[in-house]
């Protein structure tokens, strides 16, 4: 189980299932219920957030690292990693302020144990995840399909009722009780 000090929870579907498109709409709900809400993204490329010509990127190529940018608006930190590595979610959650948020949202890490709801498209004919996955709690599809049921069926259109189903599922008085 991972490591988390506030309510955590998965999205994971296949690659171009829309994981990203439902979170930017599921998102904005939880946060109009009143949630502090965080994100982790795991990418798998060598993502840049960085670019030559700012002065950030010029110190980092100087060596430096971490590199932290901040402002009176937001803080970013770079840091380059000696020995490219995937690491697990625990590692990450030791850099990511849990003080700030309610609700911990992570998109990807399909390995991980925590619990998830899964993005099932039936027409892009990629198997489901959830058979092989206990910690799945929820699929969220645009089509029937056959789910066992212990699991919970959601509608993939419907982002307002699987925001509902997060925050029953964590607050389920009502009450923001972060668990610090």
């Amino acid at each position: 189980m991972i490591n988390s000090r506030v309510p955590i929870i998965g999205f994971v579907a296949r690659s171009g299932t829309g994981k990203t498109t439902l979170l930017t709409q599921v998102i904005p709900l939880l946060k109009q219920q009143g949630l502090r809400v965080g994100l982790i993204k795991r990418s798998h490329h060598n993502f840049e957030i960085d670019y030559p010509g700012k002065d950030s990127h010029t110190l980092r190529m100087a060596g430096a690292s971490p590199v932290m940018l901040t402002s009176s608006h937001r803080r970013a930190v770079i840091t380059e990693h000696a020995e490219p590595r995937e690491f697990s979610l625990d590692e990450e959650l030791a850099h990511f302020d849990q003080s700030v948020v309610d609700l911990i949202l992570v998109e990807g890490f399909k390995q991980e144990i925590m619990p998830k709801i899964e993005i099932c498209r039936p027409s892009l004919n990629n198997p489901p995840i959830f058979p092989d996955d206990a910690s799945i709690i929820a699929v969220a599809t645009d089509a029937k399909i056959p789910v066992p049921p212990e699991l919970r069926t959601l509608d993939l259109n419907a982002p307002a009722q699987i925001a509902e189903f997060i925050h029953r599922h964590f607050f389920p008085d009502g009450i923001l009780r972060p668990l610090r």
